[in-house]
């Protein structure tokens, strides 16, 4: 039997359609990575393409690295001549070989989102640029963003005239882009925008690479952003052989530059395109997918697809409410640990929530379980201190014009080299026009250094003597050598004794990973190992042997998949979030609303959505309704009936049980209006209500009758929507109401501005 009958009808036809634009409408599990690697098999086995005339692009190490060992498997010998790569690792390639066509030396470094952010800090302060009004990380995205719709610096300050703070941000992103050249530097926009750069710049390059990569695949191509779109299509103009893989409805990377009319508008680029969906899921049961494909069709701005399943209907939907976090938390935990005693793997469990803040309740009650687990997304271990000290150093003695990795360790350990030393060999080094490793192996020429001359001078002879012996060293040799001759276990004890030892426990982590590295690669060499150690994503950390339940964000969760699934959080105001609520726009409402697809598709048997009626969120406690996403989901599908949303939803009742508010039928006291047999009133608690409210006993609420709403009425905001009155505070002026909103929280206000309307 052929190894293409194990496909169904439509992957058979995606991998047999060779030539031409292809895009494949691959839904949450329905096997697009088999269909790219038989694709693969198909074109070299039975259309006679070379290997190396195939490119496969994919955006995580872990997903490239899945594919290649697919690829392996299914091809055998000449596979390891197929480029099977992320967008940066195969555009370092490319330039690691051409970018001196830019003006770059090859030993380019790239910089960390901390080594921008800080680079960023020196130009504001050299600029005299108030970050405490500019903030540098709103600077550094500003300038992410305009790199990843290809808006060069020329342009930005062309579209920036007339507009204050994008001026402000025009300078800076002009003398960031020459620091970064200056230094040999490149940023992880620059790895795409250079390679664009090069190939329009050079025909002959771009020309060499169109007869290499005859045949190009792309996986995740929602998630491409304009400037990873352009690479694309200069790459495949010249043969137009170009099969794109994606789903519009896991859209979920808006905020980091991704483009989704890339997939939406594929056809209008390429009109000869053919179109095939992949709709089966081999994942999830047929609930979870039918409560997946009710809740994207609300979503206006997709393609039409629904995914099914022929492994049977499996369990419902699980839902549970309750009165606060806290318990939302113990609940999650207490069923993890059930679930466990009935046989299920602590690997098998993962909990997604929407923001990383909701993780430190449900740490804390997994500790109490003795529950193992995981935080995916908190500190990257390549953003420790010690860890970024250590590479900092390879990265000195590997490119000594990294300006930043020179600042970074000419202090460290502590060698009586201050700051204004560092800025003095600064200047020295800028009236020159060269690198600030140079100036300082000129620093006893520096006649304003004085006596930290001679300190500076030891500081580039230890880097001298590692560059001198770089060919000798492994780089195991070279870390452990760094780590004796700079004596920097005895600084990180005397900085932190007890601290010191995790420290020192990160760092024979890094040394186990540049010995797995050196096992892994036949010429391994300093550049290339940090280059990969640079394009480590969290989540490529993820060893499957590791049995521990995962926390992360359901941004995280992308591309993974898990027996049981717990959604936690799921309310209006937290997911969606209330800013995405009050933004109106559709538009956002839609992506966050592809990422609750995204966390229902993650579960393959068991699905549980859990939310709180009360959550403490920046130090105030806000009520919010069940998420709408949840509501979205059929009856039928779940296994417990939602709060119906009536005159008065339950969540009304709970903020007034709360309180300590008497709010039933019986105790109606309203004096000069006739009560209403239907709607409850709230007679005593009113104290409490105003020391809540921050009402001084001086203003007890009384009854309004120049208002058309009492106290117990339900009221709409032109902003914050419908709500319940829960004070009305009688002032010299105007009268001070207090509403608790379903989707904004308690807010007081005067009636006057808020011009509320009685429902």
């Amino acid at each position: 039997m052929s190894i293409y009958d194990t496909l169904n009808r439509e992957q058979k036809e995606a991998v047999m359609h060779t030539e031409g634009p292809l895009l494949l409408l691959a839904g949450a599990g329905s096997g697009k990575t088999r269909v790219l690697t038989h694709r693969i098999a198909y074109l070299i086995d039975e259309m006679g393409v070379q290997p190396w005339n195939i490119l496969a692009i994919t955006f995580t190490n872990k997903a490239a690295g899945e594919m290649r060992e697919r690829v392996d498997n299914l091809v055998g010998f000449g596979s390891d001549q197929i480029w099977v790569s992320t967008f940066h690792s195969a555009c370092i390639r490319i330039l690691r070989r051409h970018i001196d066509r830019l003006g770059y030396e090859s030993s380019f470094t790239i910089y960390d989102t901390d080594d921008q952010k800080s680079l960023i800090k020196n130009i504001c302060k050299r600029l005299e640029i108030d970050t405490k009004i500019h903030k540098e990380r709103s600077i550094m995205s500003a300038i992410s963003s305009a790199k990843d719709e290809l808006v060069g610096v020329q342009e930005y300050q062309l579209g920036a005239m007339g507009d204050f703070n994008k001026t402000i941000i025009a300078r800076v992103y002009r003398e960031y882009q020459e620091s970064l050249k200056k230094n040999n530097a490149l940023d992880f926009d620059d790895i795409i925008v250079k390679t664009v750069e090069l190939f329009k710049s050079c025909p002959e390059i771009l020309d060499n690479y169109q007869e290499r990569f005859r045949y190009i695949m792309v996986d995740e191509y929602q998630d491409t952003n304009t400037a990873q779109f352009e690479l694309i299509r200069v790459l495949a103009d010249k043969y137009r052989n170009l099969c794109v893989v994606g789903d519009d409805d896991q859209s979920i990377y808006k905020f980091r530059g991704a483009n989704i009319r890339n997939i939406l508008d594929y056809e209008k680029v390429f009109p000869d395109a053919k179109v095939i969906k992949l709709e089966q899921n081999y994942r999830s049961t047929q609930s979870i997918l039918d409560a997946a494909n009710a809740v994207i069709s609300n979503n206006v701005g997709r393609k039409d697809k629904a995914l099914w399943t022929d492994k049977g209907a499996g369990s419902l939907i699980h839902f549970r409410q309750f009165d606060n976090a806290y318990e939302e938390a113990e609940y999650i935990a207490d069923d993890v640990r059930g679930r466990v005693k009935g046989g299920v793997a602590y690997k098998d469990v993962a909990v997604l929530y929407r923001t990383n803040a909701q993780a430190r309740l449900l740490e804390e009650r997994m500790v109490v379980e003795g529950i193992p687990y995981r935080v995916v997304g908190g500190t990257n271990f390549y953003a420790r201190q010690e860890i970024k000290d250590i590479l900092a150093y390879l990265k000195t003695i590997d490119n000594a014009r990294d300006e930043m990795a020179v600042r970074r360790i000419v202090n460290v350990p502590k060698r009586g080299i201050g700051a204004a030393s560092i800025e003095k060999v600064a200047d020295y080094a800028e009236m020159r026009d060269i690198s600030l490793y140079e100036a300082m192996c000129d620093a006893d020429n520096i006649m304003s250094l004085g006596k930290a001359a001679s300190k500076i001078t030891g500081f580039v002879n230890i880097i001298r003597v590692f560059r001198a012996g770089l060919d000798a060293y492994t780089i195991f040799d070279l870390i452990k050598a760094i780590v004796e001759r700079v004596e920097y276990i005895k600084y990180l004890e005397e900085m932190d004794e007890e601290a010191a030892e995790d420290r020192i426990a990160n760092i024979d982590e890094l040394i186990t990973k540049a010995v797995a590295y050196e096992e892994t690669h036949e010429s391994p060499t300093l550049s290339e190992f940090l280059e990969e150690v640079a394009l480590v994503a969290d989540i490529d950390n993820v060893e499957e042997e590791d049995n521990r339940v995962l926390l992360m964000t359901l941004h995280s969760a992308k591309g993974l998949e898990f027996p049981v699934v717990y959604m936690a959080g799921m309310e209006d105001g937290l997911f969606p979030s209330f800013m995405t609520i009050m933004s109106g726009e559709q538009e956002e409402i839609e992506e966050e609303r592809r990422l609750a697809y995204v966390g229902i598709t993650r579960a393959k048997e068991e699905l549980t959505l859990t939310c709180a009626k009360m959550r403490m969120v920046r130090g105030e406690t806000q009520y919010n309704a069940v998420s709408r996403f949840v509501r979205e989901i059929p009856d039928e599908l779940m296994d417990n009936k939602l709060p119906t949303k009536k005159r008065y939803p339950e969540d009304d009742y709970a903020v007034l049980d709360k309180l300590g508010i008497d709010f039933r039928p019986k105790a109606i006291v309203r004096p000069k209006v006739t009560p209403k047999a239907d709607k409850p009133f709230i007679a005593r608690g009113i104290s409490s209500l105003n020391n809540l409210a921050g009402v001084s006993k001086g203003a007890p609420a009384q009854p309004a009758a120049a208002l058309d709403y009492e106290v117990g009425d339900r009221v709409k905001h032109i902003k914050y929507g419908e709500g319940l009155v829960l004070n009305i505070a009688k002032e010299p002026r105007d009268y001070k109401v207090t509403v608790n909103f379903d989707n904004a929280g308690q807010k007081i206000m005067y009636a006057s501005f808020a011009k509320l309307k009685r429902l």
